[in-house]
């Protein structure tokens, strides 16, 4: 069942959100469609509220053998993200759940409340092998209802306990309420958290990531990471070709100047429900640049909005995405950042006593 978070929405159904449709989700056997009836009434239609449901998961370590990311076991405590950015690739996901990958995505969210039980339970395998895991990989941890829900919370203190490495991406400030965990992982090279910020402009985040905190904010929670010892990631993910590229060596300098350590920077990715959602977004709000954004990314893309093959969705091809990659290597050297970081720590995992274990005892 879900259970609908008080918000206070007025005007259009939409508002504050980052799409304004909800296409039916690739796996749904009935389409919708908003008809008129006929009837010359003015009709106010409900407020658009955020639903949050439970779901009892059986194993929460998902794992992948992708070549194009650098882990290969990762944990989400929430399906759906709130943030609502309009380009965020996660979107498809909601398909799978025979929902939108629309407005769906980040109203109808999924929370999975026994994550750090069932963690507690994967770790503690005899057959578990430890390495890096990553968190906020397809939707983010520290979205709005982790306030309350405090899912990932859990996970943090059990992955504190267990001495395991993790690395965390993230566009919430939220984290902040959890850096007595992360300063003291973050010291023992145990953590490492990637703070996406893809512009600097306050006008072009808000239509963009309606739900995400002010480019100006993240980078004070950087700032506060840094402070506390946590080695810090500026993800520059995505960037916009035509929209906000030009923002690239001001991001940059901007991060390392509150406590970045280093760098990356990953182009839009579009893939399937995305693509028509992103472009009708940019008809929407900036309809002068929609022929200008999309023309560079069909140039990175072969000809088409996103090429989904291995070792080409990150990065693109072509003249545009080698200018680009340029760009960013002079920018990240001008600042002193790294691309890379040297490896989490795996050998300070240990399994702690389980509650009431006898060995406890002696």
């Amino acid at each position: 069942m879900f259970h609908t978070c008080p918000m206070d929405h007025s005007g259009r159904r939409s508002i504050g959100r980052g799409v304004a449709s909800n296409p039916v989700g690739r796996f749904e056997r009935h389409g919708r469609e908003a008809v008129d009836d006929g009837w010359d009434l003015v009709e106010e239609l409900p407020p658009l509220r955020t639903e949050v449901a439970e779901e009892r998961a059986r194993r929460i370590i998902a794992r992948n053998t992708s070549p194009d990311i650098s882990f290969d076991r990762s944990i989400n405590p929430y399906r759906g993200c709130e943030h609502g950015c309009v380009y965020c690739f996660a979107r498809t996901s909601h398909a799978y759940l025979g929902m939108s990958p629309g407005l769906d995505f980040e109203t109808k969210l999924i929370a999975r409340p026994n994550a750090a039980e069932l963690l507690d339970a994967e770790l503690r395998r005899p057959s578990y092998v430890c390495d890096t895991i990553a968190i906020g990989t397809n939707t983010d941890a520290y979205q709005p209802i982790e306030r309350d829900r405090r899912v990932m919370r859990g996970v943090l203190e059990v992955l504190q306990q267990f001495r395991h490495p993790v690395a965390i991406a993230t566009k919430g400030a939220l984290i902040e309420r959890d850096v007595d965990i992360l300063s003291e992982m973050g010291g023992a090279a145990l953590a490492r958290v990637g703070l996406s910020v893809t512009t600097l402009q306050p006008e072009v985040s808000r239509k963009m990531e309606p739900r995400v905190p002010s480019p100006a904010r993240r980078l004070r929670t950087i700032e506060r990471l840094a402070k506390a010892g946590v080695p810090v990631r500026v993800m520059i993910s995505p960037i916009v070709p035509g929209l906000t590229d030009h923002e690239l060596e001001g991001i940059v300098t901007a991060a390392r100047d509150a406590g970045a350590v280093a760098a990356s920077m990953i182009p839009i990715r579009l893939p399937r429900e995305v693509s028509d959602l992103w472009q009708s977004w940019l008809r929407e709000h900036y309809p002068e640049r929609e022929e200008r954004v999309m023309s560079k990314l069909r140039d990175m893309h072969g000809g088409k909005p996103y090429e989904a093959e291995f070792g080409k969705r990150m990065r693109g091809e072509g003249v545009w995405a080698k200018l680009l990659q340029q760009r960013f290597n002079r920018a990240v050297r001008a600042a002193g950042l790294a691309e890379t970081l040297p490896p989490l720590r795996r050998d300070l995992f240990e399994v702690p006593l389980a509650r009431g274990d006898q060995l406890a005892l002696f």
